[in-house]
């Protein structure tokens, strides 16, 4: 089944047209050795059309990998709108420097270099949506820095929440158990509206978070 769930997405990714810089940042972050763990084209289409949706002007990325999410978000900011994605690994965010540059969205976007946990406090809000695709295990942390800093209507969405199936193993790994305590949080957290939808992909078996800041 995963040979379909991969040929899907590749249907998908032509029909939402991937262009040149796109599929250039895959190729120069896969050839700078960064891991395969960038969305898919169609979630990044989803990205791209969730910031168009609620109006965003403000994003706050909290992962930035090789910039390929980041891109999809800028372009579906307006001339004014700016991202401001967090990256631990300076060789990433050199290559994501370089793939957001040449998509010309350099302008549109503050990459961050350092750990993220250290990096959130500094911050001001308020950002109009957040996109989390880091450390599992620091999940919890990290949404609650993120509804610190959104605006009432403002979304939060945290990538990789199912974990192949695992999340709903209590003695799971701890990625599974940063899933978990995100998850507890959420139910007990009055302030966002929130679901989790499963997605199967060339990414296998996962799904997402997203919550609305009430």
């Amino acid at each position: 089944m995963s040979d379909v769930w991969r040929d899907v997405d590749a249907y998908f990714g032509g029909v939402v047209q991937q262009d040149e810089a796109l599929t250039a940042a895959l190729a120069e972050s896969a050839k700078a050795g960064l891991p395969a763990i960038a969305v898919s084209a169609a979630q990044g289409k989803f990205l791209a059309l969730i910031t168009q949706s609620i109006g965003a002007k403000r994003i706050l990325e909290v992962g930035t990998l090789g910039g390929y999410s980041t891109i999809w978000m800028a372009r579906a900011l307006p001339a004014d709108g700016r991202i401001v994605s967090l990256e631990i690994d300076p060789h990433h965010a050199e290559i994501a420097r370089a793939n957001v540059s040449r998509a010309g969205l350099g302008n549109k976007v503050e990459l961050k270099v350092g750990r993220a946990l250290d990096l959130l406090p500094a911050l001001q809000g308020p950002f109009d949506l957040a996109f989390i695709d880091a450390d599992k295990e620091s999940n919890a942390d990290y949404f609650a820095h993120a509804l610190r800093l959104s605006r009432p209507g403002g979304v939060i969405i945290v990538d990789n929440v199912v974990r192949n199936g695992r999340v709903i193993d209590p003695g799971g790994d701890a990625m599974v158990q940063g899933v978990r305590r995100l998850m507890d949080m959420v139910a007990n957290e009055p302030r966002v509206s929130a679901t989790a939808i499963q997605t199967v992909g060339d990414k296998g078996y996962d799904g997402f978070l997203m919550a609305v800041v009430q």
